[in-house]
């Protein structure tokens, strides 16, 4: 029996989806809305397919993400859902802390 409390898993479970870099990047290109695969790639930037379809996956697992195929297939686009909306002001907490860290280390 763990004695973690379950608090404590819920948060550990969000804080490593939203550590990762690849993961950030995708929300943050998408807070302005709906992208297709190619261009999500092209706004992320230098990430190649396979990370990138990996990513995708985790966060429309997790809930942050929707995914839509468009006519015939031939295309999908993505979106935050709510929930990917919720997390945008972590992503802005963690730019303004970024911002103040890069400061201090300079000083």
């Amino acid at each position: 029996m763990s004695s973690i409390p379950p608090r404590v898993t819920t948060c550990s479970h969000s804080l490593k989806l939203l550590a990762d870099f690849w993961i950030l990047r995708i929300i943050e290109s998408l807070q302005h809305g709906e992208q297709r695969y190619c261009e999500l790639q092209r706004a992320v930037g230098n990430i190649n397919p396979t990370t990138l379809t990996k990513k995708l996956n985790e966060l429309e697992t997790a809930g942050l993400l929707a995914r839509t195929e468009n006519s015939g297939g031939h295309s999908v686009s993505y979106t935050l859902t709510t929930l990917g909306k919720d997390s945008l002001p972590v992503l802005e907490a963690i730019k303004l802390f970024s911002k103040k860290f890069e400061r201090a280390q300079r000083h």
